[in-house]
């Protein structure tokens, strides 16, 4: 029952964010000179497009090298930026010009609509506020249910807790259990760490791992489970950070 209110919860909270971002969207469409309605039509094809980055970013996988992560990332951009271009002019010619024939002004594309920096402004804000809320959701409402995942083919389920550390091996993701079992999948293991929520911790670009059984052992060095990791300059900090607050919680309960 708890599960359920959570999820229930969760789902209400990103319904309203997202209402509220096709309303303050269509309030900002309006100073172009669109009636409401057409400024709230208008404002579908940007949550389109900021739906679709927020689902394709994450996939980026962090493990490969800079240049290629830079270029997929960009990629997608401009893809996405493709997509909502296209649904702008769809809107337009369709929706907005049929549903006021009579208003031949409204017919034409407004010249902010064509303009990169601006759509690009705009999406941006869309999905990098949904990643906050996401990344709020995940710590305020941690999921108990199991993951679902494929591995060879096969569905596996398995809780977050059972997981003990996550490795990037060039196109394939290995998922190593407490029990010392191992699976093998696709998913990136950026995406794996927006799965998996706070409770894992980014400590190299090919190792995610269970905070819970996490010690630093040395400046570069993090011990997961008996097992030796090495730690990257980039999150160095962070790691410290989380892990020292981590042993402090433990030494100080009761």
């Amino acid at each position: 029952m708890r599960i359920f209110e959570s999820r229930m919860k969760k789902a209400f909270i990103i319904i309203v964010y997202w209402l509220s971002a096709i309303f303050l969207t269509a309030f900002l469409l309006m100073s172009l000179d669109y009636y409401f309605w057409a400024a709230v039509l208008m404002s579908l094809s940007f949550l389109t497009a900021a739906l679709a980055l927020s689902f394709l970013l994450p996939k980026v996988d962090s493990a490969q090298s800079g240049k290629k992560r830079a270029f997929d990332t960009v990629c997608i951009i401009l893809g996405v930026m493709m997509m909502n271009f296209l649904l702008i002019y769809l809107w337009q010619l369709v929706f907005i010009a049929f549903i006021y024939p009579e208003e031949s002004a409204m017919w034409k594309l407004p010249a902010m609509l064509g303009n990169p920096v601006f759509v690009a402004a705009v999406l941006a804000i869309l999905a990098y506020g949904n990643y906050l809320l996401m990344k709020w959701l995940n710590k305020k409402f941690p999921s108990e249910h199991p993951i679902t995942f494929t591995s060879d083919y096969k569905k596996v389920s398995m809780k977050k807790g059972d997981i003990l550390y996550v490795e990037s091996r060039d196109s394939e993701v290995w998922i190593t259990a407490r029990d010392g079992r191992k699976y093998r999948n696709k998913t990136g293991i950026g995406q794996w760490e927006n799965i998996l929520g706070p409770d894992f911790l980014r400590i190299h670009r090919s190792f995610l791992v269970n905070i819970a059984d996490s010690t630093l052992v040395a400046p570069d060095m993090v011990s997961v489970g008996g097992q030796f990791f090495p730690l990257s300059r980039k999150y160095k900090d962070s790691v410290k950070t989380v892990l020292a607050e981590q042993h402090e919680s433990v030494t100080t309960s009761p």
